[in-house]
């Protein structure tokens, strides 16, 4: 069976899209077929493939794993238009404007959830290893009910979690026990381990709190990435001035030299050998 990693976020902006980004360059370098997934995301800033539109992050994700970019990757795009209403797209093709109310009552646990999983087995079906980014966090009570970005995913292909956390932001040892502690306890099982996003202070200071946060929770730090700059396109959710891209020859061999530098930076900052047990 093919294997699956994922990628949770205690928040939103926590890092899960660099990561996944990074993690699929990392194992496509060690010989893996790797494809990126992300079963729906929001976002103004697509890509524009061949009679399809996927979120423009899964399609950088698939230029680091070194794949064809696939509708597949991203099997749910929501464009928003505001008032609550957005423009969906499936399987890289304009479905319909829904506003929010419809969108969660009538659509996310019907087509949506159907729609996704069947991506999601089209990859593993053709790929080694599939690396899933969930969205926003995974215990919002408020959204967990039609959440299918994030537990529900792992859950189907039984994919070991990653929760990584801006540690930037402050609170990030907080955010990380709440999140775990707020999870169904069928759903906590599937997190095995951490990762430190956006550290810049002294490691010796914050070694001594992963020994504590292993004490409270049971599960191991993966690592710790340092706060960094690299120009590779934002999500435009999160950016107040994203990148405008122009997807040329010229755009995708700067791209590829970027993701190649994060890759580095980001194994070096892991405990990739515990990573890549997870897989085994």
């Amino acid at each position: 069976m093919t294997k699956a990693l994922m990628i949770q976020g205690t928040s939103s902006g926590a890092g899960k899209t660099t990561l996944v980004t990074a993690l699929c360059r990392i194992f496509s370098n060690s010989g893996y077929k790797v494809a990126p997934f992300k079963s729906q995301n929001m976002s103004s800033y697509s890509y524009k493939g061949d009679e399809f539109e996927i979120s423009r992050a899964q399609a950088i994700q698939a230029i680091a794993a070194r794949a064809e970019i696939n509708p597949n990757m991203n099997p749910i795009l929501l464009k928003p238009l505001g008032n609550y209403n957005s423009e969906v797209f499936v399987k890289g093709k304009f479905y319909k404007k829904m506003h929010a109310k419809e969108y969660y009552k009538k659509f996310v646990l019907q087509k949506g959830l159907k729609t996704a999983t069947e991506s999601l087995d089209w990859l593993q079906k053709n790929h080694d290893l599939i690396i899933i980014e969930g969205a926003g966090s995974p215990a919002e009570f408020n959204l967990v009910k039609y959440d299918i970005a994030n537990m529900r995913m792992a859950e189907h292909s039984n994919a070991p979690v990653i929760l990584i956390s801006d540690i930037d932001k402050g609170g990030s040892f907080a955010s990380i026990v709440g999140t775990l502690e707020l999870l169904e306890k069928k759903y906590q099982k599937f997190i095995k381990g951490f990762v430190i996003n956006k550290f810049r202070g002294d490691m010796d200071i914050l070694r001594p709190s992963f020994y504590k946060l292993r004490q409270k929770t049971g599960k191991p730090v993966l690592g710790t990435i340092p706060l960094m700059k690299f120009d590779i396109p934002d999500e435009d959710s999160l950016s107040a001035n994203p990148k405008q891209v122009i997807w040329n020859k010229k755009f995708v061999q700067c791209l590829d030299e970027e993701i190649e530098n994060l890759s580095h930076i980001v194994k070096s900052s892991l405990n990739m050998k515990a990573i890549g047990a997870l897989i085994k």
